[in-house]
């Protein structure tokens, strides 16, 4: 048994929290429960929870998970699904360790030994996006993500949809036929809109299309996959395997869930398992720290239909702090020709340098997305 003591968290720039959870051996354990704009609610969220794990052995991952998750009679949402995540994740790191594994080895060994990763793109013009892709791949990698748009009008003007073509065909020319770049829509785009751009970009062929409508319209996302045969994919807003069910149901061919959103590594495995069904491939969201990312690879590295893994080290989100500045090692986190090597260290694979950890979280942190508007002034999606 390893009976918890204590569960603590950390909130660091640029805009995460870190949770840790400590058992009576003296074994600790990491996870990540970044709620973007909303982590100091989500930090209430763990707080409360910890009410229903000092005491308890760590090592009942599946119990706490379905205690943690249904024990209040109002659920759901992404409040209460990051805080499960980030503790779901430290509970995995806390049983790697006891056992001296890590963790894709508890969740029946490796499939592959090594992951491919991508970075994100910035730049609101052609010559722009063509300079930052020169560097992801001269950094090493192989695929890249970047915004089709910035804010998009409700119908959008032939100089909106002219845009989006001319930055993602600057992003072609850059990485030519052995490289990949993923377009995000970021549910900017009307259901109208995506249907009339995805066909456009055909000819660029996209790695895939991400989050062509909102969440709140998944039972749309069916028009959008019908209209194109770029494959497109969701998921970093959906929180559970029954918000996934829909859209894969709709034919999407990449299942995108957030490991800090969507109940950690347990929830996460689960939704893998029901894509397989669908033949769809798993690429988790993750433009955060640390602690998220490898969980991301020690589920990737255990999950037979995963596709490639997000990753934000160097991404403009990144304000006063980086990915690697709360790890103690970076090597298990380095690039080898595009990929990350199979993490061997017990739990998550890494190490966290604790004191570094303790110091942000003396200074905190207030993230924010912004608010946008469209120009007669009503609410315009980010």
């Amino acid at each position: 048994m390893e009976r918890i003591t204590r569960v603590e968290t950390f909130l660091v720039a640029p805009r995460w929290l870190f949770v840790r959870v400590e058992t009576e051996s003296g074994i600790v354990g990491w996870g990540e429960a970044t709620c973007e704009g909303r982590s100091e609610t989500v930090r209430t969220a763990v707080d409360q929870l910890a009410e229903v794990l000092v005491g308890q052995d760590a090592l009942r991952i599946e119990d706490h998970w379905q205690v943690m998750t249904k024990g209040s009679f109002y659920r759901g949402g992404p409040i209460l699904a990051s805080a499960v995540s980030g503790l779901d994740q430290a509970l995995w790191d806390i049983a790697g360790k006891h056992f001296g594994a890590p963790v894709h080895q508890l969740l029946g060994g490796p499939v592959r030994d090594r992951i491919r990763v991508y970075g994100w793109v910035g730049g609101d013009e052609p010559s722009e996006v063509a300079d930052h892709i020169s560097e992801q791949v001269e950094a090493g990698l192989t695929a890249v993500k970047m915004n089709a748009s910035g804010r998009m009008s409700r119908i959008a003007t032939v100089a909106e949809i002219d845009g989006v073509v001319e930055r993602v065909a600057a992003a072609r020319e850059v990485l030519g036929d052995h490289r990949d770049v993923a377009v995000d829509l970021h549910g900017r785009f009307t259901l109208a809109d995506a249907r009339r751009v995805a066909p456009l970009l055909e000819p660029y062929r996209p790695f895939f299309l991400e989050e062509p409508v909102v969440p709140e319209s998944s039972h749309l996302i069916g028009e959008v996959v019908r209209s194109t045969s770029t494959p497109v994919s969701t998921g970093e807003r959906l929180y559970s395997r029954q918000e996934f069910l829909p859209v894969l149901q709709a034919g999407i061919a990449v299942a995108q869930p957030d490991l800090s959103h969507a109940g950690g590594i347990t929830e996460t495995r689960k939704i893998a398992s029901l894509a397989e069904v669908y033949d769809v491939q798993l690429a988790p969201h993750c433009p955060l720290g640390p602690l998220a990312l490898a969980a991301c690879l020690q589920v990737g590295f255990a999950t037979p239909n995963f596709l490639i893994q997000e990753q934000s080290i160097g991404i403009h989100y990144n304000q006063g702090a980086e990915v690697l500045d709360y790890v103690a090692d970076t090597a298990p986190l380095q690039f080898v020709d595009g990929h990350i090597e199979r993490l061997t260290g017990p739990g998550l694979g890494i190490e966290v340098d604790e004191q570094a950890v303790r110091a942000a979280d003396q200074r905190g942190h207030a993230w924010r997305g912004p608010v946008w508007r469209h120009p007669d002034g009503s609410f315009a999606e980010w």
